[in-house]
């Protein structure tokens, strides 16, 4: 675990101390208590790393480490990445010279590969600017499982719904899409045929199950629907509206009712269309497609919140609760690159609304209008889509 006497250059570890502590760099004076060294360790191992400088005071004031604090510390660090961090941890430390007499110890921590972490104690860390905080929410801890794979919201059983709440005729009929056969020819149980699909679980529909295939969805996942309005303005500040629903149902239905909404709130133009023609949304309906089953299908589960579209004069906003899932970025996803949140309901979802699953929605989307902008707001927990209404209408 013991680094390189000569890693960082003492011009550089200057440099960092004098820009202050931030996300990625922690400043402790000494640290004494393994409980405060683990719960640092945890919340860097949550997010992508970082680095503590033992020596140095809040204030950037080098204090410097004697031969025995370094001794002392090396074994704390070790026993506490060992047996304070669950799993455990890797640290490399480092210490670096000043002046020929002040010597920082740096505590070099990754970004885990086995997140979640946790403290001895149970208690989950994270990042919160230069300082750390408490995971303390049911929904956050899971967001945390999410991160690592290790749990999916659109697998998780709903309270209140079983299998009696399935849209049998519906289900049937999708069956038959999918696996070419009716389900009357299969010989499992209706039960078992929904738990091997990931879509029952403890005798409960999951999200999925529910979202795709119950009879009324919104009645025990109230939030789970897309709030719209269209408004003759620029922005939120009227009362006025043109026409505002709240649209629920089936995923299919919510799909197909989102994107009749935002078309019949565009313009048509009428080109070289026949006079009885209704005319081409200003806006392609293939790119308000893709947009919306984006929505729909990769939003946060997680997160007890609706899809809010709104048509203002100058623009479309689609809203997503949740914001871009790990290291994706808005580049990413313009590229072609995925995620899946949601891995159950994608794999279905094609059966059921144009949706193919293969990370190449976005860039349709741009394609056929490339008009569209992204904002990836991870401090409100977001993901917004903005399509420009630039057809000037006479």
């Amino acid at each position: 675990m013991q680094g390189d006497l000569s890693n960082m250059d003492p011009i550089e570890l200057l440099n960092i101390i004098h820009r202050g502590e931030d996300s990625k760099h922690q400043f402790k004076k000494d640290i004494t208590s393994p409980d405060s060294l683990a719960a640092e360790m945890v919340a860097f191992s949550n997010g992508t790393g970082g680095k503590i400088f033992i020596g140095v005071d809040d204030d950037g004031t080098i204090i410097g480490l004697s031969p025995k604090d370094i001794q002392r510390l090396n074994q704390l660090i070790s026993n506490t990445a060992s047996q304070n961090v669950k799993p455990a941890i890797n640290p490399i430390t480092e210490n670096v010279k000043i002046d020929n007499s002040l010597v920082v110890m740096i505590v070099d921590i990754s970004g885990g590969i086995n997140r979640p972490y946790q403290d001895h104690n149970g208690i989950f860390w994270v990042k919160s600017g230069s300082d750390k905080r408490k995971v303390s929410s049911r929904e956050e801890i899971q967001r945390l499982f999410q991160k690592s794979n290790l749990i999916h919201a659109d697998e998780l059983p709903v309270q209140g719904v079983t299998v009696t709440d399935l849209d049998v005729d519906y289900f049937a009929a999708f069956f038959q899409k999918r696996l070419g056969k009716a389900i009357e020819q299969e010989q499992l149980s209706l039960p078992k045929i929904l738990e091997n699909m990931n879509l029952l679980r403890e005798d409960k529909l999951t999200i999925s199950g529910t979202l795709l295939f119950a009879k009324t969805p919104q009645f025990k996942l109230p939030a789970f629907i897309v709030k719209a309005m269209a408004f003759d303005s620029l922005d939120l500040s009227t009362n006025q509206y043109l026409d505002s629903r709240n649209i629920e149902g089936k995923l299919a239905d919510v799909f197909q009712q989102t994107v009749s909404f935002i078309i019949a709130n565009l313009h048509h133009i009428q080109g070289s269309q026949g006079i009885n023609s209704v005319g081409t949304p200003e806006i392609p309906r293939e790119s308000i497609e893709e947009l919306v089953a984006n929505a729909l299908i990769h939003r946060d589960y997680f997160v007890s919140d609706s899809i809010c579209v709104f048509v203002f004069r100058d623009r479309v906003e689609i809203i997503n609760p949740g914001h871009l899932p790990n290291n994706l970025t808005i580049e990413n996803i313009k590229s072609g690159n995925s995620n899946m949140r949601n891995p159950t309901l994608a794999s279905f979802a094609n059966y059921l609304i144009p949706y193919r699953g293969i990370g190449s929605g976005i860039i349709r989307a741009l394609s056929k209008y490339p008009h569209i902008e992204f904002i990836d707001n991870r401090e409100k927990n977001l993901f917004k889509v903005t399509l420009k209404r630039i057809q000037q209408v006479i």
